[in-house]
């Protein structure tokens, strides 16, 4: 593997990545190929050597002739041998297996997913993987390209976004007030953004004063960003001010109290997990009234979808598809993200509009007006501490087993205290119930499957990979070119977000939700649930989500020593494409996910 640095402006040094390994391709045959020029220079040399060994007359003349031209063979011997040199060289370098074009991205070494510790590569489906290689060769002699780039059904462009076209609530009924919720929100960027919108909804069912939501410090997520670092606090309140009374703070009369002391303060324990406004009216409704102020500690799903009153419904869209909007920093950043994955400078669609402002900026006259934007895959991380709340073994024996179950003691005790407290599952159990998120190697298996090429450029939300090259190994056998935030953004561009993991996942966030497909690998996430139900809301039908349904995959790859890659393909595609038909929000799910209901999109005959 080699790798050549090109300097692109004075911030921003791109990478290529040589790592792309053809299949069938004998990295001995290629040695034995250089070694062929050489041995055949040499056995011009000796032949001539040989041929002087002949006795007689002419044997005189020979050395005659050849002291005579001493000179000029010596020469020729070294002009023959630095050009045998040379062509290995330029060989080595411009191998056409190799060879990437100026129109795509540089790609960085593998380095950026970090170190195995000397691990030998973890693979699970050796057999498919080698059958996904041969069908990607295949695939690029034929240039076929995945009809999977597109929506499989053209109605997902009937439905179009509506979730601010009225105002649900009466200007009267906002300058009455119960009082003031204060929220603070506990998880990480995606679990916050749900309770804040949660939140909007219960301070409009309980007719309160929502103050701006807090964000507790995880001792997981280590980041204490607050709400201003990572949405435009003013745009917040503007968006909503017909809706709900937002302010920055509690007024002075109500900071000095104790709200444990009042009976204020209310954690995830004292109401159910996505509790219906009854329950709100019931328990909450009362404290607030009497106190004048209710403090959700720690709050997170707790509002459930249905039975739901269809303003509260479309409030909560209207929250998170309109109203928050990434500060400029992280539009900033991410526009320039963006713009590197693409190489185009022009928005593409409204997803771009929505997530990056005025960052991302008009057509120009420049050089990436002369062709389309590159496209690429999106698709979720596989960080230790997914890998271990999920309770699944990934194929690494019983180093994995150990090194996951101490994490889980540090990092998640609740999590330790339940499975102490209930029956315990197994992890083959797990995995046949669709209950693991999916690896870097069965997520290749995916795409070879759909179709995309190894030509197909991946995004990879995330990047500190858990098992770092040995896990990722055989997903960049596969697909060569898959690239991270770390790849495309300097130190210098990236120092800001330094100890900020919420604003960094914003950065993923926005990737994700703009990239020409993307696929869930992990689909109990809150990335994977907004992202999708971002791309639906401002898609237009045309940013298409594969969504593998992880309990039937486990059953095809249960499949791995007998299944043929024929079979594996149909099965695969038949899942997919059964997952992306267009249908209504079931009862029960998630609007964050499925946006496709009266209350959030309109559909257009």
């Amino acid at each position: 593997m080699g790798k050549l640095e090109f300097k692109q402006g004075d911030a921003f040094s791109y990478q290529f990545r040589y790592q792309k390994t053809t299949v069938g391709s004998d990295p001995a045959k290629v040695r034995r190929v250089s070694g062929d020029k050489f041995e055949l220079f040499h056995g011009l040399r000796s032949n001539s050597m040989k041929s002087g060994s002949f006795k007689g007359g002419y044997v005189g003349k020979r050395h005659t002739w050849i002291r005579k031209h001493l000179s000029s063979i010596v020469f020729t011997v070294a002009l023959m041998a630095f050009l045998f040199l040379l062509d290995s060289v330029i060989s080595s370098m411009f191998e056409p297996s190799v060879i990437l074009s100026h129109s795509t991205l540089n790609i960085v070494s593998n380095d950026s997913f970090g170190d195995n510790g000397g691990k030998n590569v973890v693979q699970m489906y050796d057999r498919l993987t080698s059958m996904a290689s041969s069908a990607l060769v295949e695939r690029e002699l034929k240039q076929d390209e995945s009809k999977f780039w597109k929506e499989s059904y053209r109605k997902a462009s009937t439905w179009s976004y509506c979730a601010d076209g009225e105002e649900s609530i009466s200007a009267g009924k906002l300058q009455s007030n119960n009082g003031y919720i204060l929220v603070s929100a506990n998880g990480g960027l995606n679990q916050q953004r749900v309770a804040v919108c949660n939140a909007v909804a219960v301070a409009s069912l309980l007719n309160a004063t929502l103050v701006i939501p807090r964000f507790l410090f995880s001792n997981v997520w280590k980041d204490p960003s607050q709400f201003g670092d990572i949405y435009q606090e003013e745009y917040f309140m503007k968006t909503l001010k017909n809706d709900v009374n937002i302010v920055k703070d509690l007024p002075p009369h109500l900071k000095s109290l104790d709200f444990k002391e009042i009976g204020s303060l209310i954690t995830d324990a004292d109401i159910s997990k996505e509790a219906l406004p009854a329950e709100y009216i019931n328990k909450i409704l009362p404290i607030l009234l009497k106190n004048g102020v209710v403090h959700f500690l720690g709050y997170g799903n707790r509002l459930g979808f249905d039975p739901l009153p269809s303003e509260l419904q479309r409030l909560r869209c209207k929250c998170n598809y309109h109203a928050l909007k990434f500060v400029p920093k992280i539009q900033e950043t991410g526009s320039l993200l963006i713009r590197r994955i693409r190489k185009y400078d022009g928005p593409r669609n409204k997803l771009d509009k929505e997530l990056l402002g005025n960052f991302i900026i008009g057509p120009s006259n420049g050089p990436t007006m002369d062709r389309e934007p590159l496209k690429y895959i999106a698709f979720m991380r596989f960080e230790i501490d997914m890998v271990a709340y999920s309770l699944c073994e990934f194929g690494g024996g019983q180093d994995e087993k150990t090194e996951l179950q101490t994490y889980r003691e540090i990092h998640f005790p609740l999590l330790m205290q339940r499975l102490k407290e209930s029956k315990p599952i197994s992890a083959e159990e797990l995995r046949r119930s669709g209950r693991c998120p999916l690896t870097p190697e069965e997520a290749a298996l995916v795409l070879a499957s759909l179709g995309f090429t190894s030509e197909t450029y991946i995004y990879l939300a995330g990047s500190q990979i858990y098992g770092g090259k040995s896990r990722m190994q055989p997903l960049t056998n596969l697909y060569p070119h898959v690239i991270t935030k770390e790849d495309l953004l300097s130190p210098t561009e990236l120092a800001p977000f330094k100890n900020f993991s919420s604003q960094l996942a914003a950065l993923d966030f926005i990737a994700c939700a703009t990239a020409d497909v993307f696929a869930i690998t992990d689909s109990g996430s809150q990335l994977s649930s907004l992202v999708s139900g971002f791309r639906t809301y401002y898609g237009g039908g045309h940013a298409p989500t594969l969504r593998p349904s992880k309990k039937r995959l486990a059953e095809i790859l249960s499949k791995n020593n007998t299944i043929t890659w024929n079979d594996f393909e149909k099965k695969v595609r038949k899942m997919i494409t059964g997952a992306q038909s267009v249908r209504l929000r079931s009862w029960g799910r998630s609007i964050y996910r499925q946006p496709r209901c009266p209350e959030c999109m309109c559909m257009f005959q």
